[in-house]
């Protein structure tokens, strides 16, 4: 199903409210693109088996919903609105496949713990060899199971308590810029995740800045470091397990 279909199937559950008012109709097609773009960097860290359109419908829901409840009175640009809801929309519906199995969950804790006892005892982040040893997996083996494990890693790290459905997190406040707490907090969550980016491994730290600073896919990625797409995948999911073992032990 093409993301015309699928906005045009949801379109018209909700055909009334939106053809009344122009601007809302004008808001929906502007921002379909960032529905895309949201999906195809979800899609790069999800399992095969994650259907990409289900995953972009799910967005369009989370778009018409953000168009249903904006209100330009409170200051916040409606793309920064829509981002969170659209984004909330598909996390929610990757959790209600429930395509991760409880012996998945289990060896990412293990890797977690693992990640955090090594630290401990040296010092410094864990070694791809190391946390292997510590599995009991030869390294080949344990580089597959960070490939399994890329889309898990995901949705738990979004899946926070402070990231839940119908958290106060997934609200925009009246004026988030006249928020000192909010200033605060976001101001401290950024020096503790810089803080644990730094000490990443070189080649992760390499990994996370091309993907999230300069915004390049996996598969450009890999091709400015000489590796396979599934590689940096594997590099980018041990990172993230790295930075949620040192951000939970700070917590």
């Amino acid at each position: 199903m093409t993301l015309t279909a699928i906005y045009a199937s949801a379109n018209q559950k909700t055909k009334s409210s939106l053809l009344a008012n122009s601007d809302r109709q004008a808001l929906i097609e502007a921002h379909l693109p960032q529905v895309r773009y949201i999906a195809e960097r979800m899609l790069t860290k999800l399992p095969p088996s994650v259907d990409r359109d289900d995953l972009i419908g799910a967005g369009v829901l989370g778009l018409l919903d953000a168009v249903e409840r904006y209100d330009e009175m409170r200051g916040v640009q409606f793309k920064t609105y829509a981002e969170t809801r659209i984004r909330g929309a598909m996390l929610d519906s990757l959790r209600d496949l429930d395509w991760s199995s409880r012996s998945l969950r289990a060896r990412a804790r293990e890797i977690e713990i693992a990640a955090r006892k090594i630290e401990q005892e040296k010092g410094r982040m864990a070694e791809e060899e190391e946390l292997a040893a510590a599995l009991g997996l030869e390294l080949s083996a344990f580089q597959h199971l960070l490939g399994e494990l890329r889309g898990l890693t995901l949705v738990e790290l979004d899946n926070h308590e402070e990231n839940a459905p119908g958290n106060n997190a997934w609200q925009v406040p009246d004026n988030p810029d006249r928020s000192p707490l909010m200033d605060y907090e976001r101001a401290e969550t950024k020096e503790k995740l810089v803080a644990a980016i730094n000490r990443l491994p070189e080649r992760e730290r390499q990994v996370v800045a091309l993907y999230y600073v300069e915004e390049l896919t996996m598969k450009e990625a890999g091709a400015v470091l000489g590796l396979t797409e599934s590689r940096v995948s594997q590099i980018h999911t041990q990172a993230l397990i790295h930075l949620r073992a040192v951000l939970a032990k700070n917590k």
